[in-house]
Order: C-alpha cells, then structure tokens, then sequence
C-alpha cells in the first residue's frame, strides 16, 4: 500500500467509549499520531509482543485525504476527502495506561491495519457505521452520528495546525466495546457503505 506523510488519530471521540474508561468528553478533539510503519493491509498479520501487555482492537472510520489540506473551513472539508476505508487502531493497553502518552502503545509495527479506500462519490456518508468482529463475533457496532465530532469538524480541527498532505490517514475515533485480542484470533473492522480491514492475530517470535 502506498503510505501516508502521517497517521492522524482521534481519540474519545464516542461519548459511550469515553465512558468506558471513566473519561470525560474532550472539549475539542484529542489528537495522537501512529507511524506510517505501523500500517499493514487487509491479510497481513497483527503481531503482539508478549511484553507489552493486553493487546486491545479499536475499528474506526478512516478518512483519506485527496488533496492538501491547510485551514479548512467545516463546511469545505469533503472536498479534501479523497475516500473512506476501515481501520483497526491497535492499542497496547497497559502502555497507553503506564505511559500517558500514546506513542508507543498505538505505534508498534502492525499496529494500524488500514482497508481499501472506497472513493468517496461512492459511499453514502449520511449511514456510515462501523462494526468490529473479533472470530465472527460482533464486540463493537455503532452509527457515525454518536462521533462527538463530526468528520468535516475534525478536518477542519487538525488544518488549523497541521497541512494534511494527499494520502495522509485520519482515524476518526473508536466506539464503545474495545476488547483484547490473542494470538490465533482473527479481528474485522468493517465501516457499512465503505469496505473492511480482516487481519489474524499472531504472536511475535
């Protein structure tokens, strides 16, 4: 797959997931970044290393970016959006605890499967859903308009600061329902209208 600048992730943006965690609702968006190397493909393996603790799946909604994007109005910023696609924002649960920040729990190689985009003309963005299945089994299942803030809000939210380049990846926020993972499972994040991202789950050697 070709890769992004970056990797522009959302955090608590599900009122239901931030409850979850005992966290408040963000006054505005939350912001974090994964690494390009942390991406594989629909097939590719997620791999966990045993030291970093619980292995947890988050699906998300992601949005590529068609053109470069700096200081964009709310009510512009489907025009900067090239197409949707699932993502799956793996997370090492303990570390993202222990560290405070977020670098290093959500930036491990394979860490951020990404599925094939769907161009935008092509989905219906007023049903867009997403549903994570863990081995078949529905463990996350929720409709884009319980998002906190909306995508064109957090389009515009990220181009005050920071130019979104053709190709770059926004990870729009995980519902409620985050679970861990095992080595052998096989996890599926599909966003309804767009396409899924399905990845076995394996141990690192």
């Amino acid at each position: 797959m070709s890769r992004p600048t970056k990797i522009v992730c959302i955090g608590l943006n599900y009122a239901k997931h931030a409850a979850e965690f005992g966290n408040p609702i963000p006054k505005e968006p939350l912001v974090f970044l994964k690494p390009p190397s942390s991406l594989v493909a629909t097939g590719e393996a997620i791999v966990m290393p045993a030291w970093a603790g619980q292995i947890d799946y988050e699906g998300e909604i992601g949005v590529r970016i068609g053109k470069r994007a700096k200081h964009v109005p709310k009510e512009r910023a489907w025009e900067f959006v090239d197409g949707l696609c699932a993502i799956n924002d793996v997370t090492a649960r303990a570390l993202q605890k222990g560290d405070g920040q977020w670098s290093r729990a959500k930036g491990f190689d394979t860490f951020c499967p990404v599925g094939p985009v769907t161009p935008l003309a092509k989905v219906d963005r007023n049903a867009l859903s997403v549903t994570t299945r863990v081995n078949g089994q529905v463990r996350q299942q929720s409709g884009a308009d319980d998002m906190v803030f909306d995508i064109p809000a957090l389009i515009a939210h990220v181009t005050r600061f920071m130019t979104l380049e053709p190709g770059d990846l926004i990870a729009t926020g995980t519902p409620s329902g985050v679970g861990a993972l095992q080595p052998g499972d096989v996890v599926e994040v599909e966003v309804g209208g767009v396409g899924s991202v399905s990845n076995p789950v394996v141990a690192e050697s």
